[in-house]
């Protein structure tokens, strides 16, 4: 997959995989992963193993920029969220994966759910590793790629 997308002018990303349920683009000179998911739900196992792929594509490279869009889902899943955010997150923090940009689904109730399941995580888990981390929502993958 030679297939080079320009998102911006200096920022040019490469298709690693695509899936069912997402698509993942890599800029390895510029230390960005961005995955998209393409569908409005995503069951556990497979959310799992699309993070268990970027987690191999993040060991091999110098990432410090994850840019999750969450667009297209309809469905909000709190284990599917409570893994990604105290398992992988932490996980991928120790190969210098840091700085987390999401554009959430335009619907209010999501990004409602995902504040309220963010603060029980944090309530309910101290030992995470929020504080470590730089994470802000966009609006889109140019804003979430030059913040």
């Amino acid at each position: 997959m030679n297939d080079l997308i320009s998102i911006t002018e200096n920022h040019h990303f490469q298709l690693v995989f695509e899936e069912k349920y997402s698509k993942v683009l890599a800029d390895g000179d510029n230390g960005i992963i961005i995955c998209e998911l393409l569908v409005d739900y995503v069951p556990i196992e497979d959310f799992k193993e699309t993070f268990h792929k970027i987690s191999k594509i993040v060991k091999g490279g110098k990432y410090h920029k994850f840019i999750f869009d969450k667009r297209a889902l309809r469905a909000f899943h709190q284990p599917s969220m409570e893994w990604y955010f105290l398992v992988w997150k932490a996980e991928m923090l120790e190969y210098g994966l840091n700085v987390h940009r999401k554009i959430l689904p335009s619907e209010k109730w999501f990004e409602k759910m995902v504040m309220i399941a963010k603060a029980q995580i944090i309530q309910n888990h101290p030992d995470n590793v929020i504080d470590r981390l730089d994470i802000q929502y966009c609006d889109s993958v140019e804003e979430a790629i030059l913040t």
